[in-house]
């Protein structure tokens, strides 16, 4: 290995001490008989001083180093207020690992705005940018504080098939893949597992994974492969069970990451906010009242809601000093392993969550009794055959139970403050992108 300190372990308090870094030349300036160099690695930025008078052998090498070049310096560290970090290296030592072409693909030293179709064709170029850095690393911290919470709540950390006999909602929003002399599909969810799972007794599963949508789309919301985190609970009463483990894991992650990616969130300048009341739950008919009440808006599908609509709704609890809120009883419900049931005082049993004005997390109770699920499958029109390894689960014993599926994507989006989801990803997947 490559004797270095990443740059964020080199602080002043290491005045007069000797240190060694390594990464790209992020800045060069030079200014006659001194050059100063910007070193970047993940961990921040630290400044190199060349002095001729000091050493013009080091000087002159120094003189060969190009912008984005890999870098290794060797130095002791001088406390100083004008530089990055408050200090700087006083080089003794220089190597130049690796040369870098010219001109870049895009600059990432200087703040230059490249429209994202730019930045995603050029991705690792933009990757190097520090606050496009931070986004990534702010995802890392919310998805390890998320798995944390589940971890500590005795959750089973599962792994389901990317590859399916079917997608688990049906329709023409499927990937085909060749699988040997087979029809198959890339996972449109990990849902008829996760409850397969509740009748073999796994109690409470969590799955950090990948969903794949056939979606023809132009938005800055959606996308072709997305992150998942899903959940299953079995054993609980109704949908306000399945509520409540949402709502307290992301009160946790948020709480988590606002002290873990402290730098990040500093990096991109964003509010981290914690919501410190319980999320509101209001009907689905209420939402609607809402809607046209105070903001004159009717979404054209009576069963749903619209983007506009949840953007509204969203600005109605922010002004309540509730970013998060859920609603509840969507009606007509397409799936069929939703649970809806005579005289509740919902239409049905899921529910949305709203955060920021953006649909996050679909879940609520399942169906559990195999007669009425069969009856949901028969008025779906789908043939039993097709999913009869997930029906067999039913006909020994299955629990009450209920679940949810989180876009880990839309987290990072909203939490980042980003305008598009794709930016938070690393290498997004749309109908129109499949490299790099």
């Amino acid at each position: 290995m490559i004797e270095r300190e990443h740059v964020s372990k080199v602080s002043k308090e290491d005045d007069g001490e000797s240190v060694a870094v390594a990464g790209w030349a992020h800045e060069i300036r030079d200014l006659g008989g001194l050059t100063f160099v910007i070193i970047r690695d993940r961990g921040g930025q630290i400044q190199a001083t060349f002095k001729q008078d000091e050493n013009e052998n080091l000087f002159e090498q120094a003189q060969e180093i190009g912008k984005e070049d890999v870098i290794h310096v060797e130095g002791e560290v001088e406390e100083n207020d004008q530089a990055p970090g408050d200090r700087e290296i006083k080089p003794e030592k220089l190597e130049i690992i690796s040369t870098s072409e010219s001109p870049l693909p895009m600059d990432v030293s200087k703040n230059i705005d490249s429209d994202l179709s730019t930045r995603l064709d050029n991705r690792f170029m933009d990757l190097r940018k520090p606050e496009v850095h931070a986004v990534f690393s702010l995802r890392s911290h919310l998805i390890e504080s998320m798995e944390e919470w589940f971890d500590k709540e005795g959750y089973i950390n599962i792994q389901t098939p990317n590859i399916a006999k079917m997608g688990a909602e049906g329709g023409a929003e499927l990937f085909p893949v060749i699988y040997y002399d087979d029809e198959a599909f890339l996972s449109q969810s990990p849902q008829l597992y996760k409850q397969m799972l509740m009748a073999a007794g796994f109690d409470k599963v969590y799955e950090t994974g990948t969903a794949f949508r056939a979606e023809e789309f132009a938005t800055s919301r959606h996308i072709s492969e997305i992150s998942m985190f899903d959940v299953e609970l079995a054993f609980i009463e109704d949908q306000h069970d399945v509520m409540d483990v949402l709502e307290n894991s992301l009160r946790y992650t948020l709480e988590e990451t606002q002290k873990r990616a402290a730098d990040d969130i500093e990096e991109l300048g964003i509010d981290l906010e914690v919501p410190d009341e319980d999320f509101p739950r209001i009907k689905f008919e209420r939402a609607r009242e809402i809607l046209k009440e105070e903001y004159s808006h009717v979404p054209d599908d009576p069963h749903d809601l619209d983007t506009k609509g949840e953007q509204l709704l969203g600005e109605h609890f922010e002004e309540k000093g509730h970013p998060a809120f859920f609603v509840i009883g969507y009606p007509q419900e397409k799936f069929y392993y939703m649970e809806a049931r005579e005289g509740d005082e919902y239409q049905s049993r899921r529910f949305d969550m709203i955060y920021k004005g953006l649909e996050l997390a679909s879940g609520g109770q399942r169906e559990h009794d195999m007669d009425r699920l069969m009856d949901a499958v028969e008025d779906e029109g789908i043939d039993p055959e097709d999913i009869s390894f997930y029906l067999e689960s039913f006909k020994f014993g299955m629990p009450p139970h209920g679940g949810y599926g989180l876009g880990l994507d839309r987290l990072v989006k909203q939490v980042a403050d980003l305008d598009n989801v794709k930016e938070g990803i690393l290498f997004p997947r749309t109908p129109d992108r499949l490299t790099p």
